[in-house]
């Protein structure tokens, strides 16, 4: 399990898309490899100080995603069979995620949809160099 997993009851994201959001970019990034387990519902309620029914929703959507399976009686694991297209998968939402998130912010402080384009595509030029 990543170090540190954490969620913002003040950030407006939901604090089960905050968990789930964290594991998709832990196994994006390698920090959860196949097979890892994940803790339980319980023990990560109690170290995020959040209710386990949320822990829960976020297993379920995980599974529901194609990220995570679980075993009755012996935990979530992330899933084994075609890690590299739920990392792909993983890798994906969690850059969506961003994007979503930059436009919000660029849209609340006044730009239109032209100023953001232009914004995207120079950020895409400047880190796909050729």
């Amino acid at each position: 399990m990543p170090a540190v997993l954490t969620v913002d009851p003040r950030s407006g994201v939901p604090i089960y898309l905050q968990v789930i959001e964290q594991i998709k970019r832990s196994v994006a990034v390698g920090v959860l490899s196949s097979g890892e387990q994940l803790p339980t519902v319980k023990q990560l309620a109690l170290d995020l100080t959040i209710n386990p029914n949320t822990v829960a929703k976020a297993y379920r959507e995980l599974e529901r995603d194609g990220v995570i399976e679980t075993s009755p009686g012996r935990g979530s694991f992330v899933k084994a069979n075609g890690v590299t297209e739920t990392t792909k998968a993983a890798a994906t939402d969690v850059a969506r995620d961003a994007i979503e998130a930059a436009v919000r912010e660029a849209k609340s402080i006044g730009l239109d949809a032209d100023e953001i384009r232009n914004l995207a595509n120079a950020a895409i030029d400047r880190w796909f160099r050729e």
